[in-house]
């Protein structure tokens, strides 16, 4: 799908923007304090100005919702989308040093039902804050794999689409895909050293069995990790083609 003159270009200033200034970023959005079941989580709603086309749910990597997401769901607001970044470890939960990363992802992966009830209260209070739908549900890293894992179960409503970057992509024993499973994204890197192109044909291999549409990019030379701006990982020409390849999908779905 081509894009308007105008679109490339709003799209080619907020990368290049992003990219350059990760540091100093200032969130135009507001930070939302929710509950689940007792416990209380904060996650981030930025909105579009006018009628929003649709929602985005953005899931965080292991490092817990920061400015990065947050950073993310402003450029999202800004082309027109509303956009809310889900907490899954609760408020104040911000892991610094790996082990502890590892320990809150573990706590996850470990119980499934858990990761799919915060991703879904989440949604829901995306929706009680006013946002659009339907939605697409993507990813970073660990939140990619949140993404597959709510993307198998069907159980999120007005969902209209999932995307990945970089994320985890194994399936657990006992699950798998339905055939009506809304599309899927999967934006990879090539020299992921963290999730490897066995895994990715592997996927492949799952979602063609079980007739679901998706797409599968793989970047040359880009890394675990691709899309991160300021880290040391960071590749532009991955990121950008996967955020082109991600806006093409929600023009496609939303």
């Amino acid at each position: 799908m081509n894009y308007p003159l105008y679109a490339t270009i709003t799209l080619a200033t907020a990368l290049g923007l992003a990219a350059g200034s990760a540091l100093a970023f200032e969130p135009s959005g507001q930070d939302v304090t929710y509950d689940v079941a007792g416990e209380a989580f904060e996650g981030y709603l930025a909105t579009a100005e006018g009628e929003a086309r649709g929602s985005v749910l953005i899931i965080h990597d292991w490092d817990g919702l920061d400015d990065y997401e947050r950073q993310r769901a402003d450029m999202l607001a800004k082309q027109g989308y509303d956009a809310f970044a889900v907490d899954l470890y609760g408020q104040g939960n911000r892991p610094e040093e790996v082990d502890a990363k590892k320990a809150e992802t573990a706590r996850l992966y470990e119980d499934r039902e858990r990761m799919r009830t915060l991703t879904l209260a989440g949604l829901a209070e995306a929706r009680d804050q006013g946002a659009a739908t339907p939605t697409v549900v993507m990813g970073y890293c660990f939140g990619g794999a949140v993404v597959l894992e709510l993307a198998r179960s069907g159980e999120a409503e007005e969902v209209a689409g999932y995307a990945t970057f970089h994320g985890g992509l194994a399936t657990p024993e006992g699950q798998s895909y339905a055939g009506d499973t809304p599309p899927i994204l999967v934006a990879h890197g090539g020299a992921d050293q963290s999730i490897s192109l066995d895994d990715v044909a592997t996927l492949g291999k799952e979602l063609e069995a079980a007739g679901a549409t998706y797409e599968i990019q793989i970047y040359s030379g880009a890394p675990h990790a691709f899309s991160v701006f300021g880290s040391d990982r960071y590749q532009q020409r991955a990121d950008e083609k996967s955020w082109e390849a991600f806006h093409e999908l929600l023009d496609e779905v939303l």
